[in-house]
């Protein structure tokens, strides 16, 4: 199957996409990890891609496309993928779908979670600053307050999880994404998820739907 997961900063996305992948046994490719792997290896798209990342400076949808499309023409996508954070724009969707022609996405997976709760979990995340070991207050609390069970070091909250910084990125993630969502319910393949649910929850809800 050539799936398309898609849900806002918060969602659990990144737990449900390993689940999905490991259940149909086909590569989890994760857009944000093939960057960093083309950066690390100093490859000409990695280098155009750094060049912009320098600046701060968002990396052209082509550079993405590029990567992405190179990506699928290794020998373990042949019975299916699952992409994570890519599509991003219109142009990147319709770019896939016509490297993918003629069936293109099967299946565009939405985890939907309303703006308040993802500001709730999203704040609610420390950071050990010596050993940078994620917790979150409510479900994955410290042992002892403040402090990283693994090395007692300080925990701390990163400016961009404190609230303002939160519901701006919670924003610009939908703006982005409605037309994705638009786009992929116009071709029948979308499919919402309600991302409120446990991890459990969520998962047997979207496996249902792969199933389906």
């Amino acid at each position: 199957m050539r799936i398309v997961l898609m849900g806002p900063p918060g969602a659990g996305k990144g737990t449900q996409a390993a689940a999905i992948a490991g259940h149909l046994g086909v590569p989890h490719i994760a857009s944000g990890n093939l960057l960093r792997e083309h950066r690390a290896s100093g490859t000409p798209l990695g280098k155009q891609a750094g060049s912009y990342m320098e600046k701060g400076l968002l990396v052209p949808d082509q550079v993405v496309i590029n990567m992405v499309l190179k990506r699928l023409r290794r020998d373990d996508c042949q019975r299916g993928f699952l992409l994570d954070g890519f599509p991003r724009t219109g142009e990147q969707a319709e770019a896939l779908d016509k490297a993918l022609a003629p069936r293109g996405v099967q299946l565009a997976l939405n985890i939907a979670v309303p703006a308040d709760e993802l500001v709730h979990r999203l704040t609610g995340r420390l950071t050990c600053r010596s050993c940078q070991t994620p917790y979150h207050q409510v479900t994955n609390p410290p042992k002892a307050p403040g402090r990283c069970d693994l090395c007692g070091g300080e925990l701390f909250q990163r400016d961009d999880d404190k609230p303002e910084p939160v519901r701006k990125r919670v924003e610009v993630y939908e703006r982005q994404t409605a037309p994705l969502v638009a786009y992929y319910r116009r071709k029948g393949v979308l499919r919402q998820v309600d991302g409120k649910q446990s991890i459990q929850k969520v998962q047997e809800e979207v496996l249902s739907k792969l199933a389906r």
